[in-house]
């Protein structure tokens, strides 16, 4: 049996009459989605026929679609060549909600997880039940689409750099000629594809998860590695599951133990929306970060990882990327402000109360800035809203009559909000971002702001109304930052004050 991977000069050289599985055009996952029934019938993307020769060899093969300058990417991908060469087959994991595979070498230690694309949550050929949605449709998080998970198992390896946070060599590769799940179609056949578009990564050995532990085992290194990871790509379900304990061979030290972030195909949403952090309430997440994380912080640059993505992952919309940029230049803030990693994660989070959803200090911020920015554009050189800033500037200077002794006006935080009443119904509707019916979510109405404050909001979590920054224009995008920039300072002084009033849980722990 011969396997092909995708550089000649690696184990493997091509041979003359099997040529290689090659994609001839993967331009972009939105066509993908888009042609939902032609992948449905022929398992394959539009720019591929099932007809073409490569096909004509039985032989496994993998080819790398989106990874290739990752570091040790082609060291996994060769392992696995071979692995598959022996006649290695994929052995399915029990456990999950999406179809996962490992891959074992000839001596049948674990070497990698293959997550095929169309066997994810929802995705037509899921083997545990939870089919019936199309690639493109909205997921079990309806910020991510079905098919998509792999692109962001990819991108955090990617941007973890280094190895901070320890994410394991992922890649998106193609795998020719190896039998996974496909589900009975509407006549009750099942035809193997000629190949799956998949997700790899690195296997890692471990004890267990954290899921077994108490939290005062981790090392607090390791919880601020992983939150901060978790931070710049608004992870969506970082669970106790997918935090592995590392091997510790029967030496079991609290407080040292190290963890190991897994799957991160719920990253990187589409539109702001709640994540889960299953450090927030962990001591260790109350604990100041340490210079050497202050440090790894201050030196990330937002805009040079986006387009390392763009680059790298053409396949992830832009609004993902923009996504991203937000949170990274928050935890950037807010660590410049002083705030320790639960701070950061709380004001990311969305509150349940009484039955209903408030949106997060973050998305709240967001709304703000966008209000500004639908001001600057609405206003478009007439005078109304300078007659709105004297008008104001008025109640100013009879606020400091009544306030001989202060400096600043009573509430400085509502400065701008006499600007609202200037916005047209339209303008208003661009405030908050309505996902479409088709995407997953229902119409909903706009919620007026009230207050500058950066207090929760209550919002129904089914109404489908999320913040989102596809519709923006580079130039708005621009202007927007920069609004978000201006209103940080506040709401982070504001985080502090009610911090103080609070009893912090693991301020006075020792690990």
């Amino acid at each position: 049996m011969a396997v092909v991977i995708d550089r000649p000069h690696q184990t493997f050289k091509p041979l003359a009459r099997l040529p290689r599985c090659r994609l001839q055009s993967y331009s972009h996952l939105r066509d993908f989605a888009q042609n939902i029934t032609h992948i449905h019938k022929s398992y394959s993307t539009p720019c591929l026929s099932v007809t073409t020769k490569d096909f004509e060899s039985p032989n496994p093969r993998i080819e790398i679609i989106c990874g290739r300058k990752a570091p040790k990417v082609h060291a996994l991908v060769a392992e696995v060549a071979i692995a598959l060469a022996s006649g290695v087959k994929p052995t399915p994991v029990p456990t999950g909600l999406g179809g996962a595979y490992y891959l074992q070498s000839r001596k049948g230690n674990t070497i990698a997880v293959v997550k095929p694309a169309d066997e994810e949550p929802l995705a037509f050929n899921n083997p545990k039940g939870f089919a019936g949605r199309m690639l493109g449709q909205p997921g079990m998080k309806r910020s991510i689409r079905v098919g998509e998970t792999g692109l962001r198992e990819l991108a955090a390896y990617l941007l973890d750099h280094g190895g901070f946070a320890g994410v394991p060599p992922s890649a998106l590769v193609k795998i020719c000629h190896v039998k996974f799940n496909v589900n009975k179609n509407n006549m009750g056949l099942a035809t193997n594809p000629p190949f799956k578009i998949t997700s790899i990564q690195r296997y890692v050995e471990h004890e267990t998860d954290a899921g077994d532990m108490g939290p005062s085992g981790f090392s607090v290194s390791s919880v601020h590695r992983i939150g901060i990871l978790d931070i710049r790509l608004l992870n969506l379900d970082r669970h106790a599951g997918n935090m592995l304990v590392k091997s510790f061979h029967g030496s079991y030290v609290a407080g040292m133990v190290e963890l190991v972030p897994i799957d991160h195909g719920f990253c990187l949403p589409e539109s702001l929306d709640d994540p889960y952090f299953e450090w927030l309430h962990w001591p260790q997440a109350s604990m100041p970060f340490s210079e050497t994380e202050t440090d790894y912080i201050s030196n990330l640059d937002p805009f040079k990882d986006a387009e390392l993505l763009r680059t790298e992952l053409p396949l992830i919309r832009e609004c993902s990327v923009r996504v991203f940029i937000l949170c990274t230049v928050f935890l950037k803030r807010a660590t410049a402000a002083g705030l320790s990693l639960a701070d950061i994660g709380q004001m990311m989070t969305r509150d349940f109360v009484g039955g209903e959803e408030s949106w997060s200090i973050l998305e709240n911020i967001c709304v703000n800035a966008k209000a500004n920015l639908e001001m600057e554009i609405a206003s478009g050189g007439n005078d109304e809203v300078k007659e709105f800033d004297q008008m104001f500037a008025f109640d100013k200077e009879f606020e400091d009559e009544l306030n001989p002794n202060e400096g600043v006006s009573i509430q400085s935080a509502t400065d701008k909000l006499p600007k609202l009443s200037t916005l047209s119904d339209a303008c208003l509707v661009r405030l908050v971002q309505e996902c479409d019916i088709k995407d997953g979510c229902s119409p909903a109405g706009i919620p007026i702001l009230r207050s500058m404050s950066f207090a929760a909001h209550t919002n129904n979590h089914d109404t489908g109304v999320c913040v989102s920054f596809e519709e923006m224009k580079e130039d708005e995008w621009s202007s927007f930052l920069e609004y978000f920039k201006e209103l940080l300072p506040e709401a982070f002084e504001e985080k502090k004050s009610t911090g103080l009033l609070k009893q912090r849980l693991g301020n006075s722990c020792e690990f």
